[in-house]
């Protein structure tokens, strides 16, 4: 079996009576790109501390190519991080920021100016590296925060949530900028936010942490589409989750019936913790209406229309349950199967059973 390149084995972190990371445990190839994803206060950012060698844990370890970082100082790690908060001297230039790493290392001064160079170029701030941190933009600065930590060849590179101090555009190009320079060095990067779609973007792998374990690891797909748990399905997307009663039960296959009495075959179900009423998730996007004649009640929900929102692409349809309760549905223009339909409007609201998901107690 082919070593890690980087082990997260069985880290935990207390402080006082509050624990904050429980346990966990994960397997990085060189070269990933990791994101761990989650609510504040999930772990996800104390987990990462313990990695950079900031943080002590309570119990596990960390180990880089089988050797243990524990009782290494975080200045001796060869881990590259950038922060939220750009953390740039504001007296020096530039290439004077970027360089910094490299002299207090002792580098010679012919590396350092040839790496400097070559950072400039990376991120594209070749024509400002004279300029102060105060004379450029939130992602020129971040942009040269990344050339930093970069510059001297760090074996890992840790983020914490870097661009959530940006607006929604200079965030979105920056996003494209850190995949691209992963790509190009190839470095191996674990990344913290709490926003899901910038962690589907970036990621080769995700890992969800939920009160300070990790939920579930995989890519973009498995998280949306095979959610292990209802946690899963709620962070990851939006979800419509729906009270179900189970009538019948074969592996992970089931029938269900709705509070309304709707009857519903071959839902795909998942197992989750605890006790608690099975519920059945689906995604608005997997949904669609119909006219209150089209379908047998048997097979979809009749709903009342409580709002319709045109959103350019698709309408945003908020629908009212004969048990009172609001779902969503999100149909593209080119899709829709009845004319638009208006408030107060009587519908049936359908899916496919293998577009929906049971979750169950275990």
């Amino acid at each position: 079996m082919t070593r890690p390149f980087l082990s997260i084995a069985g880290i935990g972190k207390t402080f006082a009576d509050v624990v904050a990371v429980e346990d966990v445990s994960l397997d990085i190839a060189r070269g990933e790109f990791i994101t761990f994803l989650g609510p504040s206060g999930s772990g996800k950012s104390t987990t990462l501390y313990v990695i950079a060698g900031f943080m002590d844990p309570t119990r596990g370890d960390v180990l880089l190519e089988g050797r243990s970082l524990i009782s290494v100082p975080s200045n001796q790690r060869n881990i590259g991080m950038v922060f939220q908060r750009y953390t740039l001297f504001p007296h020096l230039s530039v290439a004077e920021n970027i360089a910094f790493p490299l002299r207090v290392r002792h580098r010679p001064r012919a590396e350092i100016a040839v790496k400097v160079d070559r950072m400039l170029r990376l991120v594209q701030l070749e024509a400002m590296r004279g300029r102060k941190p105060a004379q450029l933009s939130g992602g020129q600065q971040q942009r040269v925060a990344l050339a930093r930590a970069l510059a001297y060849d760090p074996l890992i590179l840790l983020m914490d949530e870097p661009l959530s101090a940006l607006d929604k555009k200079l965030r979105e190009e920056m996003q494209t900028e850190i995949k691209r320079i992963h790509v190009e060095t190839g470095v191996t990067i674990l990344y913290v936010t709490h926003d899901q779609e910038e962690a589907l973007r970036l990621s080769d792998r995700i890992a969800l942490f939920n009160h300070g374990r990790i939920e579930q690891v995989g890519d973009g797909r498995d998280l949306y589409d095979r959610p292990r748990t209802r946690f899963v399905g709620s962070f990851i997307g939006n979800s419509n989750f729906l009270p179900a009663r189970v009538t019948a039960r074969m592996g992970n296959i089931a029938s269900i019936s709705c509070p309304d009495g709707v009857q519903l075959a071959d839902v795909p179900t998942r197992e989750h913790g605890g006790g608690g009423e099975p519920v059945l998730m689906v995604r608005p996007e997997r949904m669609w209406i119909e006219p209150a004649s089209a379908s047998p009640a048997s097979e979809a929900l009749v709903c009342t229309v409580m709002d319709a929102s045109f959103l350019g692409d698709s309408m945003a349809y908020t629908v009212r349950t004969r048990w009172e309760q609001n779902i969503v549905v999100r149909t593209p223009l080119g899709a829709l199967r009845a004319p638009l339909a208006g408030a107060g409007d009587k519908v049936r609201v359908a899916w496919h059973s293998q577009d929906a998901c049971l979750f169950h107690p275990a």
